[in-house]
């Protein structure tokens, strides 16, 4: 199971990783003129991404309860991933709506290789 694994690793911190850089170069202005709908936003993109890389660290060691935490994981990862593009789509930034997309696709493919 090294591809969900890996999968869910990359996701997770990435997700950290670019929410992080948004925030240090101050591209979340929703932080100011939304506070309270962002902040339970990134609440939940936070638990996601921390579910996906325990579950990515489970895997890997083989921990019995890693396969239940990955189809959580990645339960909370196609919310987003289905919801988040439209905020992106309304800004014109398809790239990112396309991202999502493949992020969908991927999520699928790794799901299927951990319950067939």
């Amino acid at each position: 199971m090294v591809f969900p694994a890996v999968f869910a690793l990359v996701v997770g911190v990435g997700m950290i990783g670019q929410w992080t850089a948004s925030y240090l170069s101050r591209q979340i202005p929703e932080l100011k003129t939304e506070p309270i709908r962002i902040g339970f936003h990134l609440v939940g993109e936070m638990v996601t991404a921390v579910t996906l890389i325990a579950a990515g660290i489970g895997l890997l060691i083989g921990a019995p309860w890693a396969v239940t935490v990955f189809l959580l994981g990645m339960g909370m990862l196609f919310y987003t991933a289905i919801v988040s593009p439209g905020y992106f789509a309304q800004q014109g930034q398809w790239v990112w709506v396309l991202i999502f997309g493949v992020m969908i696709v991927v999520g699928v493919f790794a799901v299927l290789t951990v319950v067939v």
